[in-house]
């Protein structure tokens, strides 16, 4: 917003906020300068815990949901073949697996919608789940690929049964590869045979260590390794690594580990593998990284790919590394993984390239902090999945939680990529449920974002500061994206952002709900953006909203607006023919509209619609208190009060495009305003 213009807003409705005094009666103005401007209570749904584990046939205490206004709940399992949830919030167990429960509530005429989601992991003891002890795996999803484990002949096995009363004893070991002493195991296969490494038992003060020069599996069958001293399993073999998980398992490294280097050999994790590691099987593994040195709870040197059926929970201390690193890649195909990370600047999952979510339901929680990087001289903060080069979704479930000040749910895209690799390719998503929770402040000039993605450069400090440079863009076209953050951008891309389909609901406190450097584009799906503190839509590009249901709301008053654009380097909004917009707050000076824009009176808190002449266009939900909109629609020339809906709300029960009926017809009046325009705090002073 233009310099002037602020001062000018600022002065003019200086009085409006005493209480009492009303706005002028402007004759296409249907906001009343007595509303208060507030947004529909938080129903604040939580799970008593993040992850849960429970065994079929035994008596299990499940987490309870706290909702203190007991709202209506809709209660869904993500993978009903593991697990079950009746409508009174009952759960069946089926069969081993991980499951993501969630319960969800619909917005009303008092409380907004709220959602939560915990990771249920189900424990077979029957042997449902036992591994069989044979040669040959089932097919883990992708039959094509190298990675699916049925693709490989193994060759033959060696069983290692570690203990915490004696030494660790081998069979099957015909090639005599393994070296034992005590309960620390190391294998050196130098042959050309592609075998199977069963781990079973138990050991405070061991470790599997391999060598080789061919494919491998790992197979863990109910074992528990602690290694005080480093990595719990440390693969030097180069070559891709089959992790196939059974049973309950447990990895750990201690919290004076100092993960020496022996013969220059690095071990940066509980799980280390200079190979890729896939990992398959239907039991759980986790890992504990608790060293104060810190390395990770799992790290390749190659990729990661998590594939049919495993739950992988890791648990990284406050001193520790990141929760998984894959230096190439991370590629989420299903199963399910749950990260916990509590160091500062530690990253929940991190590639130096890209992480891909195709399947399964994950989790990462981060509570650390911002601290000094020696290595890149500047402060840095937390990140729940971070990727130097994009971020991809196109099905599963993710749910990211940062606590942490200077905390990110996704950063993707850095300058260092860029510069390196002279590109930064884009981040999109097409499919699956992303939420991203972020609670952090800003420290040391590190900010909190929802999502950031891509990088800036700039010439100048503050406000004049000049763009010199940015990349990374970002396109939604399929799935559901939630962000909800309290003191930071919920949605910020440094390139071009764009909308071409599915359902994204971003909300900020404190700063713009959704923001790009490059230009905002909405062709199709649904967008809700929310904030009470800036911008609810901001481009520093152009604004296009060519088509689907766009509702943008700004509550903080003049001089921002619900949808901002660049009007200082001749930027503009344009609102195309085809496009269904609500806004409060106003719009952007100077924009330009293929269809008409209005003013209209609506019922706070409650159904509203817009209708062409014969049917209606579209419902939206009015955030409580809010009853003055600007609306523009293909063919509108109505409105409707309090209308009832039945057919599915979108975008967290803010829109409704069938099963719209009844109401009251309201008038809509031509709508000319700018900033602060009707539809917003200082409603009236239109066309600057």
């Amino acid at each position: 917003m233009k310099p002037y213009l602020a001062l000018l807003v600022t002065l003019a409705f200086a009085a409006v906020a005493c209480e009492g005094i009303d706005l002028p009666d402007f004759p296409d103005n249907p906001f009343d300068g007595n509303e208060s401007v507030t947004s529909l209570t938080d129903p604040a749904l939580a799970w008593s815990s993040d992850s849960f584990e429970a065994t079929i046939g035994s008596s299990n205490t499940f987490p309870t949901l706290t909702n203190k206004y007991s709202v209506g709940v809709t209660y869904e399992s993500s993978k009903p073949e593991v697990a079950t949830i009746s409508g009174s919030g009952v759960i069946t167990l089926i069969s081993a697996g991980s499951t993501m429960i969630s319960a969800s509530s619909a917005a009303d005429e008092t409380y907004s919608a709220s959602g939560a989601s915990y990771l249920l992991t189900v424990i077979d003891t029957s042997g449902g789940d036992a591994y069989d002890g044979s040669l040959s795996f089932a097919s883990t999803g992708d039959p094509t690929s190298d990675d699916d484990i049925s693709t490989t002949t193994f060759k033959g096995k060696i069983t290692v049964n570690f203990s915490q009363t004696g030494d660790a004893t081998v069979t099957g070991d015909s090639y005599n590869y393994v070296t034992v002493d005590g309960n620390k195991v190391t294998v050196n296969n130098t042959g050309d045979q592609v075998l199977i490494y069963e781990l079973k038992g138990s050991t405070s003060n061991g470790f599997f260590k391999v060598y080789g020069a061919k494919k491998q599996a790992i197979v863990l069958n109910g074992v528990s390794i602690t290694n005080p001293d480093g990595a719990a399993i440390n693969n030097q073999n180069k070559k891709r690594t089959y992790i196939a998980v059974y049973g309950s398992n447990t990895l750990s490294d201690g919290a004076s580990a100092a993960y020496e280097k022996v013969n220059d050999e690095d071990h940066k994790a509980v799980i280390f593998s200079e190979s890729q590691l896939i990992f398959s099987g239907s039991g759980l593994l986790t890992v504990n990284a608790l060293n104060a040195a810190g390395k990770a709870g799992i790290s390749s040197d190659d990729y990661i790919r998590l594939m049919q059926s495993p739950t992988i929970k890791i648990n990284s201390g406050s001193s520790a590394g990141n929760g998984l690193k894959g230096n190439d890649y991370v590629q989420l195909s299903d199963g399910s993984l749950v990260v916990s990370i509590a160091a500062d600047m530690a990253k929940g999952i991190s590639t130096d390239d890209y992480v891909l979510v195709e399947g399964g339901a994950h989790m990462v929680n981060s509570t650390g902090g911002v601290a000094y990087d020696d290595e890149d001289a500047e402060y840095t903060g937390t990140s729940c999945v971070k990727a130097d080069n994009y971020f991809a979704m196109t099905g599963g479930a993710l749910t990211l939680k940062n606590t942490g000040d200077g905390g990110k749910g996704i950063r993707a895209g850095s300058y260092d990529f860029d510069s390196e690799n002279h590109t930064l390719s884009d981040s999109y998503i097409t499919g699956g449920t992303l939420t991203v929770t972020t609670s952090g402040r800003e420290v040391n000039d590190v900010s909190a974002k929802g999502i950031k993605i891509g990088w800036v450069t700039k010439e100048g400090s503050g406000d004049n500061a000049k763009v010199t440079g940015y990349a990374g863009n970002l396109t939604v076209s399929g799935g559901s994206v939630t962000v909800n953050s309290t003191y930071c951008e919920g949605l910020e891309v440094k390139g071009d952002l764009t909308f071409d389909g599915g359902e994204t609901y971003v909300s900020s406190t404190s700063e713009d709900a959704i923001n790009s450097q490059g230009d905002l584009t909405v062709n199709n799906g649904f967008v809700y953006a929310f904030s009470s503190g800036n911008d609810a839509m901001d481009s520093n590009g152009n604004t296009i909203l060519n088509g689907g249901y766009v509702m943008a709301i700004c509550t903080k008053g003049a001089p921002e607006v619900a949808i901002d654009t660049n009007t200082e380097e001749n930027k503009k909004l344009y609102i195309n023919a085809g496009a269904t917009v609500v806004a409060y707050g106003g719009l952007e000076s100077g924009y330009s509209a293929a269809q008409s824009v209005y003013s209209m009176s609506a019922n706070a808190g409650s159904w509203n619609a817009l209708h062409d002449g014969s049917s209606f266009i579209a419902a939206f939900k009015a955030p409580s208190n809010i009853s003055s909109f600007i609306v523009s629609a293909p063919s509108l020339s109505g409105g409707y009060k309090g209308v009832s809906v039945s057919g599915d709300a979108k975008c967290g029960g803010v829109w409704a495009t069938d099963g719209i009926s009844g109401g009251t017809e309201v008038s809509l009046t031509n709508y000319t305003g700018g900033n602060g325009g009707p539809g917003g705090p200082g409603g009236g002073f239109g066309g600057w």
